[in-house]
């Protein structure tokens, strides 16, 4: 990978240096309207964004496609994209090891870059490898691994009202002349995140210590530790991994019965076959499948068609209320 973007910046340092970097139609300079040029990497941020900066920004969401974060490969396009943006927002994660190879070449030198899990400081949460889950095959290589961080910081509403804030006061040294605006946008915005928040806090305070089994990765760490809610899962939430072992399986299947679970979980995109298996290898073998949306596969045609951070979130809030009420 870090050869790949090693050798698309050099080709774009010097396709900027013939066209003055962004580019329009037939390679033509793109033309300035005097907005702010935001790229955000993933739905998540772009959603905030567009909320606070409104009509005052051009926004581009990089990850348009429904490509996953962690297996995302700039093309030649993103990496200009970024090169001249003015406000950069990226996870910051190991994921986005490639990110920071092309801000170290970025033409615009000015540019603000919001780094989620830099603004999560000592919050963000370490990977977490609970009893019965299936670990990552170890490296082979020699000397002490740092940290793992768990980069699916976006799926708290806590988390999300910081983010924005950060957001708002980055655009506000940005554009002072509109400051006025994004704070008008970001104490409207931050509203129905409280509110939805409160929903959450409502919904789980009399269910607190409950428990959920994911046949699946598990990125929803941050949003189980906000309300109080524990969880078994075959896999942590950045794994590649697709294929359970006997022994997580029936592991999960064990702590269903166990629980009484009415439903094994699965994120968006999955295709099921292991909570299927779960389920098969249950006393019962009656639960359902319940899905919990992560926001990673959005696409930017359903971001344009009405799909926003708050309405996802709300779905995975009524999700939870069939279980937890």
């Amino acid at each position: 990978m870090r050869k790949t973007i090693t050798a698309i910046l050099s080709a774009m340092l010097v396709l900027c240096g013939l066209t003055g970097c962004g580019t329009g139609e037939n390679g033509a300079p793109a033309a300035d309207n005097g907005k702010v040029k935001i790229v955000a990497t993933i739905f998540p941020e772009y959603d905030w964004v567009r909320n606070i900066a409104g009509d005052n920004a051009d926004v581009t969401l990089l990850l348009d496609n429904g490509a996953d974060l962690h297996s995302f490969q700039p093309t030649a396009e993103d990496v200009l994209k970024i090169s001249d943006c003015d406000i950069f927002v990226y996870v910051g994660g190991e994921s986005d090891e490639w990110a920071e190879q092309a801000l170290e070449q970025a033409v615009n030198k000015d540019m603000q870059v919001i780094d989620l899990m830099d603004v999560m400081g000592e919050s963000a949460k370490e990977e977490e490898i609970k009893e019965g889950m299936q670990a990552e095959p170890e490296e082979e290589e020699g000397g002490e691994e740092a940290p793992e961080y768990d980069e699916h910081v976006w799926l708290s509403v806590k988390n999300a009202r910081l983010f924005c804030a950060r957001i708002t006061e980055v655009l506000c040294e940005k554009d002072p002349q509109n400051a006025q605006t994004y704070r008008e946008n970001l104490a409207a915005y931050d509203e129905k995140l409280a509110a939805l928040d409160g929903k959450f806090t409502a919904l789980t305070e009399k269910a607190a210590g409950r428990t959920l089994i994911f046949g699946d990765r598990f990125p929803f760490r941050y949003l189980t530790d906000d309300y109080g809610l524990e969880y078994y899962a075959a896999f942590v939430g950045c794994s590649a991994e697709t294929e359970a072992s006997f022994e997580t399986i029936a592991f999960l299947a064990g702590k269903a019965d166990e629980l009484g679970s009415k439903r094994i979980y699965t994120i968006d995109g999955s295709d099921q076959k292991i909570a299927k298996a779960v389920i098969n290898s249950t006393k019962t073998k009656d639960m359902q499948i319940a899905v919990l949306d992560s926001m990673q596969s959005v696409t930017g045609v359903q971001a344009e068609n009405g799909t926003d951070y708050l309405s996802v979130m709300q779905k995975n809030y009524e999700v939870l209320k069939e279980d937890l009420e």
